[in-house]
């Protein structure tokens, strides 16, 4: 097993070779859950304050007037009375045909040219910079591996997490888990990843062709540590 079960650093890690390490010599081990984050060319989920900060209050006023109402996806009545009735003649002659879904071609034709921005997507991600607090960073993980060998019943973990600037596809994160079950480390996976993605002290700035900013936690990481009942330290 490896001594060292945190590293922060700029080189890249090998999957295998630190799996491998991980379990040597433990004969335990029926099991091991890793994960490994990469860099995306676009950053695709509003971050948490813009998706805060841009829903009106409860009740209030619309910009466009009225009370401000939920949004909510298109029904499906609408779509169904300008249908006729099954066998009935069409309005050009014949029978009604059966209602089908798009075509490939059109489907490929709605997708925007390499490069372009996604119509629902975020900006292009040209760069991603990571930075951390030398010495603080390694021991708040520390502490939490150590909260999830009290969870779950695992036998070893390594978290490996880049700094510096890196580019989209390259590797940033790796946390992997042994034990003697499948259940108990994909929960310490999951635990620890969490955990990593909203309360770790990383600083992540973003390089896009508007300029840089800097992200922080969205919506969905931290309603994932809730169900862990981890204070948060972004809310």
């Amino acid at each position: 097993m490896l001594a060292n079960r945190v590293s922060i650093q700029t080189e890249d890690f090998d999957l295998s070779r630190e799996v491998a390490a991980l379990r040597a010599g433990d004969a335990r081990v029926g099991a091991v859950c890793a994960f490994v984050g990469t860099v995306r060319d676009r950053n695709m989920t509003p971050t948490l304050p813009a998706a805060r900060g841009s829903l009106p209050p409860t009740g209030a006023a619309s910009p466009w007037g009225g009370p401000a109402a939920k949004p909510s996806a298109p029904t499906l009545p609408a779509a169904r009375d300008s249908l006729p009735p099954a066998g009935a003649a069409s309005p050009w002659g014949g029978p009604a045909a059966k209602p089908s879904a798009p075509t490939l071609p059109a489907a490929r034709d709605s997708l925007p040219p390499a490069g372009a921005a996604s119509p629902g997507g975020g900006p292009e991600v040209l760069t991603l910079e990571l930075e951390h607090y030398p010495g603080m960073t390694e021991k708040s993980i520390e502490t939490m591996i150590d909260e999830a060998q009290r969870r779950f019943q695992i036998h070893g973990a390594r978290v490996i997490h880049r700094v510096g600037l890196l580019q989209p596809e390259d590797q940033i994160v790796l946390v992997a888990v042994t034990s003697a079950h499948r259940g108990e480390s994909f929960q310490a996976c999951e635990f620890l990843m969490d955990y990593l993605k909203t309360q770790a002290p990383f600083w992540k700035k973003e390089q896009t062709p508007e300029g840089a900013r800097w992200v922080d936690a969205r919506v969905s990481d931290d309603a994932a540590l809730a169900r862990w009942g981890l204070p948060f330290a972004n809310a």
